[in-house]
């Protein structure tokens, strides 16, 4: 009888980063940002500060909308500074410049301009804690045929054997430093994988979109390309909306549709071959010497552990031979 291949039955982590948003309109309005001669752009933002992250250089800010970009909403700002944030607080209202490049955000010009009262009921972003693995019956969700790029059928049992790497994104988020980074963290541990001399090759990645109105086998190809992606190692899946959900949910992703946008948190998840949860990255940022380190980790403990049992099979059945007088002569 085949094992259950409990790929989200182990416990997962607890806790959610910041919600993000991103603005998806195509066309952006001519006052809608400055570009200097670097090619950053600039947008004038006012928000209420909701929390400080522990590494002093990262603010969530319940923000306006930013004209031309994305709505109004609650995410993390980083500064290129500590200082910047010096003498704030949280409930503090403030006015400050976004700058965004092709592969980054910061915010700067940061000044107080009033106070508010801040609930307490705000996403956290303090590290997550981890809990020990568990087991349970065969989820459905395991045989259910997704929906890859190519436009073939694809179910999660289809990677039994296989490291994974799991992340969830949609293709028309706009901001650099969250699901475009999200996938360039995929392409370059791809590239780091595909380069270690007689390196395991039982590894993949999965890129989950949720949003299944509009990313389609064709836009996620296109996109997909974008990253020069190659499909014998990374596939980029869609699907029914209630299973994406599903599998969101299992994968302790939140995301939350607002007009033609989402709210969502970050998770990066390393499977080993059996199925079970080992690492989660609950942040975005460059996380591609990570994923790389991680997936070598499960992979190479997993070969080496089919070689022990191979090898230790072999001696048991010599063992046998041995005991057994069928194998003696006389």
């Amino acid at each position: 009888m085949r094992s259950h291949y409990a790929l989200f039955l182990s416990a997962l982590f607890c806790c959610c980063l910041p919600s993000i948003q991103a603005n998806v309109e195509a066309d952006e309005p001519p006052s809608a940002s400055k570009r200097d001669e670097s090619g950053v752009r600039s947008f004038a933002v006012s928000g209420v500060i909701k929390e400080f992250e522990t590494d002093s250089r990262t603010v969530l800010v319940q923000h306006e909308e930013v004209a031309g970009y994305m709505p109004a909403m609650t995410m993390p700002f980083k500064v290129q500074e500590a200082t910047r944030l010096a003498g704030l607080r949280a409930g503090d209202r403030i006015s400050f410049r976004l700058r965004v490049t092709d592969t980054e955000s910061w915010i700067d010009d940061i000044t107080r301009i009033g106070t508010v009262q801040v609930s307490e009921n705000v996403p956290s972003i303090k590290p997550l804690r981890t809990q020990p693995k568990g087991s349970g019956p065969r989820h459905p969700l395991l045989d259910f045929k997704f929906t890859n790029e190519l436009g073939q059928a694809v179910a999660l049992d289809d990677f039994r054997g296989q490291a994974l790497a799991i992340t969830f994104f949609f293709t028309r988020c706009p901001i650099p430093d969250y699901c475009p980074r999200l996938s360039k963290n995929f392409q370059e541990a791809a590239k780091t994988l595909s380069a270690v001399p007689g390196g395991p090759t039982n590894w993949h990645f999965l890129s989950v979109s949720f949003d299944t109105e509009f990313d389609n086998p064709r836009v996620l190809k296109a996109y997909a390309e974008q990253y020069h992606y190659d499909p014998t190692h990374w596939s980029f899946l869609t699907g029914p909306a209630e299973q994406i959900g599903q599998l969101a949910r299992l994968s302790d992703v939140t995301f939350e549709r607002d007009g033609a946008s989402f709210n969502h948190n970050f998770r990066t998840l390393i499977i080993d071959t059996t199925g079970h949860l080992q690492m989660v990255f609950p942040t975005g940022g460059d996380l591609s010497d990570a994923i790389a380190e991680e997936i070598l980790k499960v992979a190479a403990v997993t070969n080496q552990s089919v070689s022990d049992n191979l090898t230790g099979g072999q001696e048991h059945e010599a063992n046998q031979k041995r005991q057994d007088p069928r194998f003696h002569g006389g």
